[in-house]
């Protein structure tokens, strides 16, 4: 702790036991006309008889830190330890008990758009598979993205917060499964399944984790057996050539008898001809067969 004796000569004022003072003497602008003594922040100065310095207390030590929490006396440590509050035990524990409903958010509108969408995806295509959307760069997305067009494939991306409620709501909700982080829908109106799968071969890092088909669920293996089936039209050629085959064996068999039949008949006509031209030649008749024992 320091104390500063501060000088009383104040401006306009000279003090006589100010040596300083007494060598300049009274001039303008000092001591009886004023100005100011160069010795009135001296610290070697000492009042005159009968005044009271002006005295200023400046603390340049440390400072008291209060922002530390104090310490607590010991008996008030035993006192705040014996007086403490203990809480009766529930009778029943609180995990055993059921928690309290959530508040209901209200719908946005844009989460009702983004619900009435889904549905429409969901209804008006018959071929939806789910792939798990990865990091693509913005181009290798975009070419994938028109590659899928050229077969009207298209691409579809939904919140899962609003697509799982509705699945769950829907004969669908045997997909939510596949429904974990960030997903990628590829639908069509048609079951374009053997160009999804040779585009999607391209992209290895683009994993098809499964979907359906006419509303029939389908796995990855599931999509890669459906896309080496033979198309409709060849299925179809097949089939009719395959009707068309029994119906002429059909045909063949039915008349078969008839015709050996006929055959027959035209034999027996022709040998009979020929035995009758032999017995106007001769004028004999021929002896009648033999008639077998009975």
């Amino acid at each position: 702790m320091f104390l500063r004796l501060l000088c009383l000569c104040a401006p306009g004022l000279s003090h006589p036991s100010c040596d300083l003072c007494q060598e300049l003497g009274p001039t303008p602008g000092r001591g009886a006309g004023g100005g100011v003594c160069p010795r009135r922040f001296s610290h070697s100065w000492e009042p005159a008889p009968g005044r009271l310095p002006t005295l200023q207390t400046v603390r340049y030590g440390s400072k008291a830190v209060t922002r530390h929490r104090r310490v607590m006396h010991f008996q008030r440590q035993k006192l705040m330890a014996v007086t403490e509050y203990i809480p009766p035990k529930p009778a029943i524990h609180p995990a055993c008990l059921p928690s309290p409903p959530s508040p209901q958010q209200e719908e946005t509108g844009l989460i009702r758009l983004l619900r009435r969408e889904i549905a429409a995806v969901f209804q008006d295509n018959r071929m939806i598979a789910v792939c798990q959307n990865v990091a693509l760069s913005a181009e290798d997305k975009l070419l994938m993205r028109h590659q899928l067009r050229k077969h009207k494939i298209l691409m579809k991306v939904f919140p899962n917060q609003v697509l799982k409620p509705f699945l769950e709501d829907s004969k669908y909700q045997n997909l939510l499964p596949l429904f974990v982080g960030h997903n990628i829908l590829l639908v069509s109106e048609e079951p374009k399944v053997k160009e999804m799968v040779r585009i999607l071969r391209t992209v290895p890092f683009l994993p098809l984790l499964g979907g359906c088909i006419d509303d029939t669920i389908l796995s990855r293996q599931g999509f890669i057996n459906y896309s080496k089936l033979p198309s409709l039209p060849l299925v179809q050629g097949e089939l009719v050539g395959g009707l068309t085959h029994l119906t002429t064996q059909t045909h063949s068999l039915l008349q078969h008898q008839p015709l050996q039949l006929t055959t027959l008949l035209d034999q027996y006509i022709r040998e009979q001809r020929e035995k009758d031209s032999v017995v106007s030649a001769s004028g004999k008749p021929d002896p009648p067969d033999p008639v077998p024992d009975s």
